[in-house]
């Protein structure tokens, strides 16, 4: 902060050196140094944005990502803010450096993450790994710049017209708040719809050099020499040309990444305004691989997953069934090899994986045509708003095959609450059954979920069942790499009445992989392992 009338201790330079000479008015250069810092803001929070959205989708838990990117980036600030005092009396020089290393930094962030992760694949452990640290080095360094703004923007508008301090903070202060505010806005409503991660980063970093070279080259050129002119020119042209050079070649680059990611065998790929869809295989003889969002929902094990999720709890009455998620229509398969089903009710919250389960011939052919059966009926809803409307005592299973609760986005779904509305749901007798995620490497959150579902006044059956191949459905954990792929599945089988026993309906083609005598010896082996005196999941209290 400048303290206009306030003597300079002796011996000490002061930035103060007399107004800036401006090719326009005062008042129409102080008009385009505020709006520099409305534009300068705006991309400042699309880089946040951009860095949040994309750790976690790469990393998973968008909590902790959030949490580590904004506090890493505000306290950077606050260094770039002390550290940018030594350069108020050139500020104008040293603006138009930060904007163009900012531009730079901020506008290639995205792609430089994206391609250590492709190329590297190594987001799992702990914090020590390096691509995580590079998530926490461009925070660190994008905040810096950012901070590094304020006192060389204070001091420019100073330079146009001296006034006090309070009424200069409050003038950039509304600018920079503002422009955050357009910013935070456009980009998920804007940038990321309509362009993407990669290049809408590119264009932001794009849209903050020219902002930043033009106020500084067009409206302070005479505060520079003509070196500092020169370089300053180049170093944005660079910059730009850089970022044009990438943003030419991101549909390029996003297919060697997605490759690299996927291997060679990708067939679809969608960006929905839910997740990524991409579909692997299924041609050819080649396995069906059924990826959202990076992680592994549908893949050579799928039979003995979804036999496992569906056939214990069709072992009763089974007229009417709910299937929560379950969009690739695989659950709703083996429903309907029961006979006595009247109707199949399935949420699904993103509507392209329905199309893809009804269309694409592979994963049509996968789930043997179980969207155009009759009796399912699909609702393109989030499954936890849709349950606070849902009929009450209307069906007799339940079926949750939803995202493992190890990703924050389906905490909700795996709290309390949500299993008191589908309690709430269920027809006296009725049965729930709710995939938890892989049981050997995370048994704390899977038993967390059996102490959830009894707190929601519902008795339950723990048991685990484990692949034979490939795993999958591993919540935050990356399963390309099968080296960490989860190796088994954990389920509740739960009810309001007494706890259901495991067993198979009699009258049902038999399952490929299961008999009753195995579902025993699975229940005995979870049993064995339970943690006690975990407290519930809520939605005020998280507990994965």
């Amino acid at each position: 902060m400048i303290e206009p009338h306030a003597p300079a201790p002796p011996g000490t330079p002061t930035p103060w050196a007399g107004p800036a000479r401006l090719p326009v008015q005062p008042s129409t250069g102080r008009f385009l140094v505020l709006a520099c810092v409305f534009v300068c803001a705006a991309c400042g929070l699309v880089y946040e944005l951009e860095l949040v959205a994309l750790a976690s989708y790469l990393i998973g838990d968008s909590v902790t990502q959030a949490s580590v990117v904004l506090s890493v980036m505000v306290f950077a600030m606050g260094i770039g803010s002390l550290a940018a005092k030594r350069l108020r009396w050139r500020a104008a020089a040293g603006f138009g450096a930060i904007e163009a290393t900012l531009a730079l930094v901020g506008g290639c962030s995205a792609m430089a993450l994206y391609a250590v992760f492709a190329w590297t694949g190594d987001w799992g452990g702990l914090w020590a790994s390096g691509p995580r640290w590079l998530l926490v080095a461009f925070s660190l360094t994008i905040g810096l710049l950012i901070g590094a703004e304020v006192p060389l923007l204070m001091e420019l508008i100073q330079r146009i017209r001296r006034q006090d301090a309070g009424g200069a903070v409050a003038d950039l202060f509304a600018a920079d708040y503002v422009g955050a505010l357009v910013g935070g806005l456009a980009f998920p409503f804007l940038l990321l719809p309509l362009l993407g991660q990669l290049t809408g980063a590119l264009l932001t970093g794009a849209v903050n050099a020219v902002a930043g070279g033009t106020l500084v080259l067009g409206l302070f050129r005479r505060d520079l020499t003509r070196r500092a002119r020169w370089l300053l020119l180049i170093a944005n042209l660079a910059v730009l040309g850089v970022l044009a050079a990438a943003a030419v070649l991101v549909d390029d680059f996003e297919q060697a990444a997605r490759h690299a990611v996927y291997g060679h065998d990708v067939r679809v790929a969608l960006q929905t305004g839910t997740q990524e869809i991409v579909l692997t295989g299924g041609t050819g003889g080649r396995p069906l691989d059924l990826y959202l969002d990076g992680r592994l929902r549908v893949g050579r094990d799928e039979t003995r997953y979804h036999e496992a999720l569906v056939h214990p709890a069709m072992n009763g009455r089974h007229a009417r069934v709910l299937i929560l998620g379950g969009g690739d229509g695989l659950a709703a398969r083996e429903v309907l090899r029961h006979p006595g089903v009247r109707r199949v009710d399935v949420v699904e919250l993103d509507a392209a994986v329905v199309r893809l389960a009804r269309h694409d011939p592979a994963l049509s052919k996968l789930n043997r045509h179980a969207y155009d059966d009759p009796r399912v009926h699909v609702t393109t809803a989030d499954a936890f708003r849709w349950l606070r409307t849902a009929p009450t005592s209307t069906y007799d299973v339940v079926i949750s095959d939803l995202p493992d609760p190890g990703i924050t986005a389906s905490t909700k779904l795996y709290s309390q609450e949500f299993y008191g509305l589908a309690r709430r749901a269920l027809a006296p007798g009725g049965r729930l059954m709710v995939h938890a995620g892989p049981f050997a490497t995370r048994p704390r959150v899977f038993w967390t979920v059996v102490a959830t579902l009894r707190a929601a006044g519902l008795h339950t059956t723990p048991y685990r069942v484990g692949g034979r191949d490939s795993g999958f459905a591993a919540g935050p954990d990356r399963t390309a790499d099968e080296s960490r792929a989860a190796r088994d599945w954990g389920f509740v089988l739960a009810s309001a009445r007494t706890a259901p026993s495991l067993g198979l309906d009699p009258h049902a083609p038999p399952p490929q992989t299961l008999a009753p005598a195995s579902l025993a010896m699975d229940a005995r082996a979870a049993t064995r392992t339970r943690v006690t005196d975990l407290p519930p999941s809520t939605l005020v209290h998280p507990r994965y």
